[in-house]
């Protein structure tokens, strides 16, 4: 057993948080934010996407129950890596795709899982690839209300007509690495 981390953004961090706690294996996932030029952003400056931040989620998982392969293979299934800036309704730069690496192996995975994925897709993928490397890309926690945000709110209308749908479809498409 050895775990490992990996911090990953494709729009908003409520689905991809929801998305990712389902999976066996992973241990906690954590929103925020990453890939800006301020320290400590906040929501409200995220938002005007001014900040350069990407809405992220950090994921710590047991790579001996999930690897970080199948990590990704459900990331570049589960939201639209081949529009730039962009999820559904959500615009601006802070829900571009992006994979945040720590170290080279996890930077040569993602661009041959990205490689392996671009034929599920009918136009290019954008997802960026960048050095996890503080000071310079820093991973910041979100605000606690961000937090666990599907679990506590599942019945508010963006969690139950967006978020919820795009559980239902992981459970489906990947019943086999879904919890219990």
């Amino acid at each position: 057993m050895a775990i490992d981390e990996i911090v990953l953004g494709g729009g908003c961090f409520w689905c991809l948080e929801a998305m990712f706690q389902e999976l066996r294996g992973v241990q906690h996932v954590e929103s925020g934010y990453c890939g800006g030029k301020n320290a400590r952003p906040n929501y409200d400056d995220v938002c005007t996407g001014n900040t350069g931040h990407a809405e992220v989620v950090k994921i710590r998982f047991d790579d001996g129950l999930i690897s970080l392969r199948d990590l990704l293979e459900v990331f570049f299934t589960m939201h639209d890596p081949t529009t730039l800036n962009r999820q559904g309704n959500d615009v601006g730069t802070q829900y571009r795709s992006a994979i945040f690496v720590r170290n080279d192996e996890q930077a040569k995975l993602a661009r041959q899982v990205m490689t392996e994925m671009a034929n599920v897709w009918d136009a290019k993928i954008v997802t960026e690839i960048t050095p996890l490397a503080p000071p310079t890309t820093e991973f910041y926690v979100a605000e606690d209300y961000h937090q666990n945000y599907f679990q506590q709110h599942a019945e508010k209308g963006y969690c139950a007509m967006v978020i919820a749908p795009k559980v239902a479809k992981l459970r489906k498409m990947f019943v086999a690495k879904c919890k219990a």
